[in-house]
């Protein structure tokens, strides 16, 4: 397994990367860096930290469209947020930010992950 050194929203990572895998890593490390970026530059969060769980959280909540949208499929999760957007579903919507919430006062107790 080789190294490679990366950069995330500005800094330094060595990454074990698995031979003729440098690609995807590099792509993976992209994403993530835009990501994290995008939250970033919105100017509502600071904390490292909390911007890589709403990261990896806006990323893991894509896998599906991603595989979905090949196949011409929609998923559960693609519907979601559609319908609370709609006004059509209240208590997902409702849901949905109940656990955002929590997530927020869960990151705010210590402002560590572990």
């Amino acid at each position: 397994m080789k190294q490679l050194e990366v950069q995330i929203m500005g800094q330094s990572y060595l990454l074990g990367c698995p031979e003729g895998g440098d690609a995807r890593m590099l792509d993976a490390v992209n994403r993530v860096d835009i990501a994290m970026c995008k939250i970033r530059d919105a100017g509502k969060i600071k904390a490292r930290d909390r911007i890589a769980v709403l990261a990896a959280l806006n990323l893991a909540f894509e896998l599906p469209e991603r595989g979905a949208a090949g196949a011409g499929l929609r998923t559960e999760a693609q519907a979601l947020p559609q319908a609370a957007s709609d006004g059509e579903d209240e208590p997902a919507h409702a849901q949905l930010s109940a656990l955002l919430q929590r997530l927020d006062a869960a990151l705010s107790q210590d402002g560590q992950l572990l």
